[in-house]
């Protein structure tokens, strides 16, 4: 018997992100076909093909929404200060409590294999995303007048210690009881990377 079920129209591309992020959040990026989100969205088998390709272009459109709102949560928190290193800090702690309140995003941005031909788009998301924090970091290092670290050098260093706070935080790793508590810590580990690279003053907050 053919499958009859509905395309959802205007709305299917929707449906489909919604269901992926759905099976994601439920069994990991491991149980994630197309037919079972098919499923999920109450659509027939071939509907998700009429918005993507494969299962590389669904993950890459999930990562590029990711990226784009994790830029606009570091955006955002960085302009409720005025000075470079707390606005930095700010942008920090967005990033990692983006994390915690989109973990499906944030495991798909990290996991997906982007091609910079097929998913144009989505590479020039997890770029700008970069950019933000590195023109963050940059205005640091003029504020400072750090000659020590290139621009590019201290944003991958800032990167890679907020992901990693983030990342060990989302797996359970870090024992903390609530939010607050990691909270608290991932402030006071984005100090000491500033006080560290000098990109903050000594005991200035």
């Amino acid at each position: 018997m053919p499958d009859r079920k509905p395309y959802h129209h205007g709305n299917l591309r929707q449906a489909v992100l919604a269901a992926s992020l759905d099976l994601i959040r439920e069994k990991g990026i491991r149980a994630f076909t197309l037919r079972e989100i098919a499923r999920r969205a109450d659509v027939s088998h071939g509907a998700p093909y009429r918005h993507f390709r494969d299962k590389a272009d669904l993950l890459a459109a999930i990562a590029e929404e990711g990226f784009n709102r994790l830029t606009e949560a570091m955006h955002c928190a960085a302009a409720k200060a005025t000075e470079p290193f707390p606005r930095l800090r700010n942008a920090g702690l967005a990033y990692i409590e983006f994390a915690q309140s989109q973990p499906e995003h944030f495991q798909v941005m990290f996991t997906a294999d982007l091609d910079e031909t097929r998913h144009p788009s989505a590479k020039i998301a997890a770029k700008g995303c970069f950019a933000e924090l590195r023109a963050l970091v940059d205005a640091c290092l003029h504020a400072q007048r750090v000659k020590e670290l290139t621009a590019e050098i201290a944003a991958l260093l800032a990167w890679t210690h907020v992901h990693g706070v983030a990342d060990l935080a989302l797996r359970g790793q870090l024992g903390f009881k609530n939010k607050k508590e990691l909270r608290e810590f991932a402030k006071l580990a984005i100090d000491c990377f500033g006080r560290g690279c000098k990109l903050a003053e000594p005991n200035k907050h």
